[in-house]
């Protein structure tokens, strides 16, 4: 068989593969800790890390290890019987992040909709909601994922247009604006769904203080304050939860991404007994949730993140980045803002878009992907390395500077 090429794969997929997503034209097929490597044997850094999934950089050997190692055993029970590996992970994981409960599904969407159900529940059989009657308020700039329920509240028209009718029972709020919400409550709200720091919406982060008075304004008005870390989490921004920024405890926390270090699709849904305990059997389920394959990858990636200091490197590497990119003199950049090695270089609109710079860094061997037309975001694996950062930076600079 012969050997096929970029352009080979390009127009496979072009052809027999639905076009919901325009990826940069690079063919990828292996990677180790921040770098990947084409088809055709060309090296690049990865600094996206699939939406921060790859938070322990690709392929991380103990992931690996105790995948293959799971993977000879056992893979699937279902939820009908009991398996060996989520006991363990839902008490390593509720002990971590400081919760009572867990229920795993596998996406970060799902997670998202299990939070968007246990919170309806909650308001009706907690709160004492009229039946129907319950509302969860999101904000203006999210990105929680891609259900019809979840676009319902989406501001994109694009995720939203030829998919109606939508899910009643939902409220948006400008992003970051305390005083919204508090006038958006009413005793028919059950919950407050947010992202600490908006990744999709452009890497934004709200003015210090916002999640503290939020979480003031949910105990006031008894409403679950449920926050989507799916990207954030897991030391993305320097801490294991963004919302640990402020000290804050959200009641509800969706987590997904870098749960499986980006070997296997791994969610969970954190909260208290109250909350999770709405839920009887037959209620909410899922086949792959929770099977021991993606519980053994979820509690090495977790480990993983403790026993490297993942996040404390992010902390340390993202001031580092920031401050360098942030001292970058082009007349392209309006702003660049962040926390950790989450960051988001906004450009002028008069630079023509990020798309052609990410091309650009793609010819510099650097992966980076624009987000809101007008953002390139770096999201690189936490493990990298100052000297990988320097090689990385120079490159974004360079490209700054461009006509």
């Amino acid at each position: 068989m012969n050997k096929k090429s970029t352009q080979d794969y390009i127009a496979l997929e072009n052809e027999y593969n639905a076009h919901n997503y325009k990826p940069l034209d690079v063919v990828l097929a292996r990677g180790e800790g921040v770098w990947v490597w084409d088809v055709e044997g060309r090296k690049y850094m990865d600094c996206l890390s699939a939406y921060s999934a790859v938070n322990q950089g690709h392929c991380h050997p103990r992931i690996v290890q105790a995948m293959v190692d799971q993977a000879r055993k056992l893979a699937l029970t279902s939820r009908a019987f009991r398996n060996d590996q989520l006991p363990l992970f839902a008490k390593e994981l509720c002990e971590l992040v400081g919760y009572e409960m867990m229920l795993p599904m596998n996406s970060g969407a799902e997670a998202v909709e299990t939070a968007l159900k246990a919170t309806r529940k909650w308001g009706y059989e907690v709160k004492g909601v009229a039946d129907g009657q319950a509302e969860i308020i999101a904000c203006t700039g999210n990105f929680h994922g891609r259900t019809i329920t979840i676009i319902t509240f989406s501001p994109e028209e694009q995720y939203r247009e030829g998919f109606g009718p939508f899910t009643p029972g939902f409220k948006l709020i400008p992003y970051g604006d305390a005083g919204a919400l508090e006038r958006a409550i009413t005793p028919n709200t059950a919950g407050f769904i947010f992202e600490p720091v908006q990744g999709e919406g452009g890497v934004i982060v709200p003015q210090a203080g916002y999640l503290q008075r939020v979480r003031q304004l949910c105990d006031e008005h008894n409403v679950l304050m449920i926050a989507d870390e799916i990207q954030s989490g897991l030391g993305r921004t320097g801490k294991l939860l963004a919302c640990d920024h402020e000290n804050v405890r959200p009641d509800v926390v969706t987590l997904g991404k870098a749960l499986s270090g980006g070997m296997y699709p791994v969610s969970a849904v954190v909260a208290s007994k109250e909350v999770l305990g709405v839920f009887n059997p037959g209620d909410h389920g899922s086949t792959f949730g929770g099977n021991p394959l993606a519980c053994i990858v979820a509690r090495e990636a977790l480990q993983v993140i403790q026993d490297e200091k993942l996040c404390e490197r992010a902390a340390e590497m993202g001031d580092y980045l920031l401050s360098r990119l942030q001292a970058v003199d082009s007349p392209h950049v309006k702003l660049v803002r962040g926390k950790g090695l989450f960051v988001g270089i906004v450009l002028k609109y008069e630079a023509g878009g990020a798309r052609r710079f990410c091309e650009a860094l793609q010819e510099r061997g650097v992966l980076a992907k624009e987000t809101h037309e007008h953002v390139i975001r770096l999201a690189p694996p936490l493990v990298i390395t100052q000297e990988e950062l320097d090689w990385a930076i120079e490159q974004v600079s360079d490209v700054l500077m461009m006509d």
